[in-house]
């Protein structure tokens, strides 16, 4: 369509100039004496019209063989530009490729087209985002070639391109180069130096996901269990990690700092300083119970502690795992000689309700043998035995039924008794 206007639009052209060229009878005389020169106006029009198409090409060319020195550097520069970037590109790709040493090389070469680039007064205007890319990269390379000195050298010339006061693209790439720095140093073992940079991090940065989670290794690596575990909170606040996993570290973390405690005080302090959420996981509460009891903490306090938990398994009797479960009655029964009435309800409460558990029987038999209620206790941990699966507990129900047995003077069913006890054990 457009081809087909533009050919009318010539026809047009070409009619209008036929018409007015046809009839003019125009002429153009010039005077100089003494002589006269009569011309044609449409032969004046022409040589007017072609003396200016040939002025305007004369110029245009003179300016095009003027400007061929420009062309010529510019065409120089834009290969050298090309290079520098081909280079930055092949160190890249070299580092991915696990080619170190090629990447440190290209890297290098990079930076020295820039450098040649900005001494013959050509410097592109993100240089500086260049030189800082290529240090890290030339820095990275060294790291993975465990070159540390040619690592801290590169490492400070992306510093010193990048000033800390400086436009908010250059703080941007300095904190990248503190992070890569932090992570190199938690590659060598090296926990200190990780904080130090770290440290000197804005306090927005220094809450991104990716510092968070160099300083929980950090911490981990430095065993600062309780910087590991406000670290882990954050990170679970991020949803750096899926909600178990978030929730196994945060477990793993504070069972860390449980173990850490050395007194009964101590570890009172933890667990009030944990969260509420983290006291009411049952393998969190049943470990610091453990705890408590070792380190000879109260039982009235290890029950107390203990109490969320049981709460959960008698709405969900399967919500602990067979392991959990027995370490919550042993817990208990560690605490059973100064059994108060509330937690003795409790338990024969339970043990009503879910009349199969043996383990509900087992701890409520040993409940009735601590109260002196014989004839209760041998019927339960009769019971028990027969259907526990732990050995452990198996042995110890077996191991009561013979004392019962020995003080009521049936001398065949303790002996039986004392048989299976050994057999479990």
């Amino acid at each position: 369509m457009r081809a087909a206007l533009w050919i009318l639009a010539l026809f047009g052209v070409a009619v209008a100039v036929a018409l007015f060229a046809g009839n003019n009878q125009g002429s153009v005389t010039l005077f100089w004496p003494p002589y006269r020169i009569d011309l044609s106006l449409n032969l004046v029009l022409l040589v007017s019209g072609g003396g200016f198409v040939t002025l305007y090409v004369a110029l245009r060319a003179l300016a095009a063989l003027l400007e061929l020195p420009h062309k010529a550097r510019r065409w120089r520069a834009q290969q050298k530009e090309r290079a520098m970037h081909g280079a930055l590109l092949d160190a890249l790709i070299q580092m991915f490729g696990g080619r170190f040493i090629r990447a440190r090389k290209a890297a290098v070469a990079a930076l020295a087209q820039e450098q040649a680039l900005a001494a013959g007064g050509q410097a592109v205007p993100h240089g500086q985002q260049l030189r800082v890319l290529a240090h890290v990269l030339a820095a990275e390379s060294a790291h993975a070639l465990r070159d540390h000195a040619g690592r801290a050298s590169h490492l400070q010339e992306a510093l010193r391109e990048a000033p800390a006061r400086g436009s908010v693209s250059e703080q941007e790439m300095r904190e990248g180069a503190q992070l890569r720095a932090a992570q190199w140093a938690l590659d060598d073992r090296d926990a200190g130096a990780a904080f130090e940079r770290l440290a000197t991090l804005p306090q927005g940065a220094a809450r991104r996901t990716l510092a968070l989670r160099i300083k929980l290794k950090a911490a981990r690596l430095a065993q600062q269990t309780q910087e590991a575990l406000d670290t882990a909170r954050l990170l679970g606040k991020h949803r750096a990690f899926s909600p178990s996993a978030a929730q196994s570290i945060v477990r793993g973390l504070a069972m860390e700092l449980i173990d850490s405690a050395r007194d009964g005080a101590q570890l009172e302090q933890i667990w009030r300083a944990l969260e509420g959420p983290e006291r009411n996981m049952p393998e969190l509460a049943i470990h610091a119970a453990q705890r408590l009891v070792a380190l000879g903490g109260t039982t009235t306090e290890v029950r107390a502690w203990l109490l969320p938990v049981w709460e959960l398994v008698l709405e969900l009797p399967d919500a602990l795992a067979e392991q959990h479960a027995l370490k919550l009655v042993r817990a208990l029964e560690a605490g059973l000689d100064a059994l108060d009435v509330p937690w003795l309800a409790r338990i024969e409460a339970a043990q009503q309700a879910n009349p199969r558990d043996a383990r509900l029987q087992y701890l409520a038999g040993m409940a009735c043998l601590k109260r002196q209620l014989w004839g209760k206790a041998r019927q339960l941990l009769t019971q028990a035995a027969e259907q526990l699966g732990d050995a452990g507990l198996r042995a110890s129900a077996w191991r009561h039924l013979a004392e019962l047995a020995e003080q009521r003077g049936d001398d065949g069913a303790a002996a039986s008794a004392w048989k299976k006890s050994a057999l479990d054990r």
